[in-house]
């Protein structure tokens, strides 16, 4: 038999052989306090920073990855009896380079997504109590392996970016 004790808001229990009461906080799931709000916070500040490196990282990759791409319209533009019909031998060099910015954009843009989820699941988890620090350390390898690939494909396309026809104009 449950009663509701209205002045103390306090369920007791007859179970036959003894009387428990509960309160209603006990039968509310509890909410992450202020203080594993705070750690969780804390815990996720690395991986704001890394999602604020990547952000920055592709905003990089895009405006070259335009420069390669109007250079490239530019070439195709120009007529074969113009001076500087020389560039259009240009245009395998340059497609190459878009390739690797391609590539570091993809790498770029997972790291990202990575990042963003170790976040989203640090919060989850502290709302339902859950160990995530396994999974979270998992997530951030993984975004900052993706990173770093991204990373050397932009270094990779910056060998290839100075050319002799570049500086022709």
């Amino acid at each position: 038999m449950v009663a509701l004790d209205e002045q103390s808001s306090s369920f007791p229990i007859d179970c036959s052989t003894r009387t428990t009461t509960m309160t209603m906080a006990d039968l509310i799931p509890l909410a992450p306090s202020i203080e594993q709000i705070g750690r969780i916070i804390g815990t996720v500040a690395s991986p704001a920073f890394l999602l604020g490196a990547v952000a920055a990282f592709i905003s990089v990759i895009m405006v070259r990855f335009n420069r390669v791409i109007d250079r490239s319209h530019y070439i195709h533009g120009l007529a074969e009896e113009d001076s500087r019909a020389f560039l259009k031998s240009d245009l395998p060099r340059l497609r190459y380079r878009a390739s690797l910015l391609n590539r570091a954009l993809f790498f770029s843009v997972i790291a990202a997504i990575l990042t963003s989820m170790i976040i989203i699941i640090a919060f989850i988890s502290a709302l339902f109590h859950l160990a995530h620090e396994y999974g979270a350390a998992v997530l951030f390898i993984a975004a900052l392996s993706l990173f770093c690939a991204g990373l050397v494909d932009l270094a990779r396309e910056t060998r290839l970016a100075l050319h002799q026809n570049d500086l022709h104009g």
